[in-house]
């Protein structure tokens, strides 16, 4: 990032970073301490007073209560297999007891390492989902709109909320772009779940429009940024070029006939950003601005990564379906994820929502991939 881009601050929700060569009880232990700086901060007028912090901090405490309550689980199963050794040791038939507590000492224990891994300090945070139409013209933006009711029916099912912010609509009722913000809960974090699905997303079905009934190819694209509160972010104000100008599509009649939408322009990185579906220029701006945070965290997430993730980013912003993560193959009823060579044939209970199999896959390789990365700094 240059030195005249304006820079996420360095708040997280996440706390201090852990160093990965701590053993495992140090770990948790500077866990414990954190919560309690948690629970401290809670109480204090200051941060009662600001909703967004409360939301930020309550969330860290509910993923480290989440830790330490498998912690003290792995703890107390320790000492139970502990003592089942001492009896067994006087008495063969505890063995048996013994070996049945010591293979679930050994589950737990490998489950904590995973959970005690450093996770992306960014994933307890609410999202922004961005789909856009790419190759394949109306097809892809009826396509679009389906990933947009899959995602709805998701979040649905796991207790989020989401706001359109933004969307520019077709006449076949498709989308050729769509904002949407996700406000995640503490057990699942929206940003942490739905950063898996950035990415470009093609689509093999015979389109509405198609007369003899051939099988049509196209893409659409996703992008998932960080929803975060404008104190993580610093912005100047003399970076960015504001322009109104006349709404268009959906909205009625005040909206398309009044100069209230909003395009804002980051001059140091080029980022634009705009936002047309609130009925006031005040409220388009307010939602521009969350776009433009979203946007620079998401730049500086970019930088900070290696090379091969930000190719991988970068791929997204150009939705050509040959640089596809997923493609959804109607006539086989099919989904394939190729990053993990995932496949379900139950592809209409994904697009209703069904995503917790592919999630949960997904989410498996992202800590195996951590996993490695630590035992390599641990050689």
């Amino acid at each position: 990032m240059s030195s005249s881009q304006s820079a996420p601050s360095s708040q997280s929700g996440n706390g201090p970073t852990v160093p990965a060569v701590l053993a495992e009880h140090e770990v948790v232990d500077q866990m414990r301490t954190r919560r309690s700086e948690i629970d401290s901060a809670l109480s204090t007028p200051s941060v009662i007073a600001d909703p967004s912090a409360v939301r930020r901090l309550s969330r860290e405490r509910a993923r480290l209560s989440r830790v330490l309550s498998h912690a003290d689980a792995v703890s107390a199963l320790a000492d139970d297999t502990a003592a089942a050794a001492e009896l067994a040791a006087e008495d063969d038939s505890f063995a048996a007891e013994h070996d049945r507590l010591a293979a679930d000492l050994a589950r737990g224990r490998a489950e904590l390492t995973e959970l005690l891994i450093p996770s992306d300090p960014i994933d307890d945070e609410d999202a922004l989902l961005e789909i856009h139409s790419g190759e394949g013209g109306e097809e892809s933006a009826l396509f679009a709109a389906d990933l947009l009711r899959m995602y709805q029916h998701y979040g649905e099912s796991l207790g989020w909320r989401l706001e359109i912010l933004d969307a520019q609509l077709t006449d076949l009722g498709g989308y050729r772009s769509v904002t949407v913000a996700v406000r995640g809960t503490a057990d699942r974090p929206a940003y942490g779940t739905l950063k898996f699905e950035a990415g470009v997303h093609r689509v093999q079905r015979i389109p509405v429009t198609e007369s003899q009934g051939r099988v049509h190819t196209s893409a659409v694209g996703v992008l998932v940024m960080p929803d975060v509160d404008a104190g993580q972010v610093d912005l100047d104000p003399v970076d960015i070029r504001v322009d109104v100008f006349r709404s268009s599509g959906p909205g009625g009649q005040g909206v398309n006939t009044t100069d209230s939408a909003v395009r804002l322009t980051h001059i140091p990185t080029g980022i634009v950003v705009s936002c047309q579906n609130e009925r006031s220029q005040l409220q388009n701006k307010e939602q521009a601005m969350r776009l433009l945070r979203a946007n620079l965290m998401a730049l500086a997430a970019e930088e900070a990564a290696d090379e091969s993730t930000r190719m991988r980013r970068e791929q997204v912003r150009s939705v050509d379906r040959s640089a596809r993560i997923r493609t959804y193959n109607f006539p086989e009823n099919r989904l394939t994820d190729h990053r993990i060579g995932f496949k379900s044939h139950r592809l209409d209970e994904i697009l209703n929502g069904r995503l917790d199999e592919l999630e949960a896959a997904l989410h498996a390789d992202e800590v195996s991939r951590r996993m490695t990365a630590v035992r390599r700094e641990n050689r």
